[in-house]
């Protein structure tokens, strides 16, 4: 399965749980870290478990795939799930606000969901 293939499995999972503000973009001429960065806001420490626990489940299913890494459950604010050629973020608006990692990687190409994602 493709990286971008990966990524849209993930938007897909997170949208499923009602995930907001899920985007996606190509960071493969930034950076070796990954090929895309998959964003998503959860409403509360435990949607962003349950956020997560729905990613890691349908790319096992669906794809096979593991996380190679698991960041941040603890105190919840944001998670990190490395699957190393995609690595998605979950945060709260609070964390997703302060750490604006969609403008610091601003110069990614956004991978087009809206065929992915359900209408708000």
């Amino acid at each position: 399965m493709t990286p971008k293939e990966l990524a849209i499995i993930a938007a897909k999972a997170l949208d499923e749980k009602k995930g907001k503000e899920i985007s996606a973009i190509q960071v493969t001429e930034q950076t070796t870290l990954a090929d895309y960065f998959v964003f998503a806001t959860g409403s509360s420490n435990t949607q962003i478990n349950a956020l997560c626990g729905a990613v890691e489940k349908a790319l096992a299913e669906q794809a096979g795939e593991n996380p190679l890494r698991r960041e941040g459950y603890r105190d919840g604010t944001w998670v990190l799930l490395d699957y190393g050629c995609v690595v998605v973020h979950v945060f709260s608006p609070e964390a997703r606000e302060f750490y604006s990692l969609e403008r610091l990687w601003s110069d990614g190409t956004p991978l087009d969901l809206s065929g992915v994602l359900t209408a708000d």
